[in-house]
Order: C-alpha cells, then structure tokens, then sequence
C-alpha cells in the first residue's frame, strides 16, 4: 500500500449561487485521507459534508486550495478529463439510486464500462450484480424493483469499475433500517476485500461508528476528527447481514 493519501485537501474554498445568494460553503477544509481506510462524515444539515463529498469526487470545483485524488491533481482537469478521471477511479453512491429508468439492471451497471470501452462490460457486471445477491434480477427495470433492490444495483454499478475510491452519500437514507443494514454490509466488505478508501455522508452515527475514522463538519468547517476502533461494530454488522 503507497503511503500517498488516497485524498488530499488543502485550504479548500467552496461557494455556491450568485449575487446576494451566494454562500460560502466549503471554509478552507485541510484534509488527508490515507488509502484503504472507511472515513465517516457527520454533521449538521447544512453543514457542507455532501458538498464536500462531491469536491472529493470532482462533481463540484473549489473556488480555491488543492485538490488531489487518487494522486491526480483535480483542479486544472477539463469536464471531460474528469469524466475520465471518475471512471477510472471513483465508485459513486447516492441516496436516490440515479438509475436510468429505461434501462435493465444488467444494462445500468454496464454502463460505466460501455462508456470506457470495455469489450467485456457485460459480463463484469453480470458477475457484480451476482456478486450483490440479485443475479435473477438481471433483466428487470428499476420500476420492478423495490428500493433496497435498487440500491444493490447502485452498489454494484459503483463497483464494476474497480474504483481506488468508494465515494457515498446517504447510502441509506432511503431506506428502511433492515435493508440499510444490509447495504452498509455490501459497501464495508467490498471495501475491505478490495482495499478501497470509502468516504460516506451519513445522518446516522451508528454507521459512522463502523468506520475507521469520522469527521464532523459544522459551517463548512472540520469541528472534530477522530479515529474510531471500529472492528467490533463491523463485527457485528457482518452478522446483521449474514
């Protein structure tokens, strides 16, 4: 494992609307976030984590200050190039899904190799959605699905990939605890048998407690930073998910 940080922040500056309406979002964030770890991030609403989330993620552009992913500086990279930089090594996971409604399970998962050209994109994803317990579900339409279904194949789209990064915001927030418990099951074991860095937005302390670290954000500032032992509860959220 490279001692390089999966994620480097430094002096991150973020603001949003125009005019009058403009806010200052993201107040100088200084963070580091080394390779393989599960890194929770907490906080009042308001308080900038999902924005910081999708800085992270190269969805959204600071004002200023550093931001290097991955070991690739994001801040000079065109649309296009971060397109690139996201299908390479970024796995996203929103809260609502954001799956195409007029495309399969099978063809929604494909879709970020189609989109790079893999030749085998089909079968990669065919093995991911087996992978989280829905390989009969290959050709049904989100619309047939229920919505913890439906997050399984936003899990297992994230994955194809093989991201350095799992990025996710409110993983669960759609859903009922049962079926969240089962997700945050999925995410954590890919994490750790991949060796990915996961980054997760939660309104839930009890699963931010299962990651190694958890960092709370108040005003757009970091207000707290601390490393948790988080091998009991993810212990125990194995066996919640057996």
């Amino acid at each position: 494992m490279t001692n390089r940080p999966a994620i480097d922040l430094k002096e991150v500056h973020l603001s949003l609307g125009e005019g009058a309406g403009r806010v200052h979002i993201l107040k100088g964030i200084d963070l580091e976030i080394e390779s393989g770890t599960a890194v929770g991030l907490v906080g009042p609403s308001g308080s900038g984590k999902s924005t910081l989330l999708m800085v992270m993620a190269g969805l959204e552009r600071s004002d200023s200050g550093k931001v290097v992913v991955a070991g690739s500086n994001l801040s000079p990279l065109s649309e296009d190039e971060l397109a690139r930089f996201r299908g390479a090594n970024v796995g996203i996971i929103f809260q609502s899904f954001h799956l195409v409604p007029n495309m399969t399970a099978l063809e929604n998962v494909a879709v970020p190799l189609e989109l790079a050209g893999d030749r085998q994109a089909f079968d990669k994803a065919r093995r991911e959605l087996e992978a989280v317990g829905l390989g009969h579900r290959l050709g049904h339409y989100p619309s047939q699905m229920s919505g913890g279904e439906q997050q399984r194949v936003a899990v297992a789209r994230a994955l194809v990939v093989q991201p350095k990064i799992l990025i996710a915001d409110e993983p669960t927030g759609n859903l009922d605890d049962s079926t969240g418990a089962q997700i945050v099951e999925l995410m954590f074991k890919a994490q750790r048998e991949r060796a990915m860095t996961l980054v997760l937005v939660t309104h839930d302390p009890s699963l931010a407690e299962q990651c190694d670290r958890m960092i709370r954000l108040r005003s757009g500032e970091i207000e707290d930073d601390r490393n948790r032992s988080s091998a009991p509860a993810r212990s125990q959220a194995a066996e919640v998910g057996a």
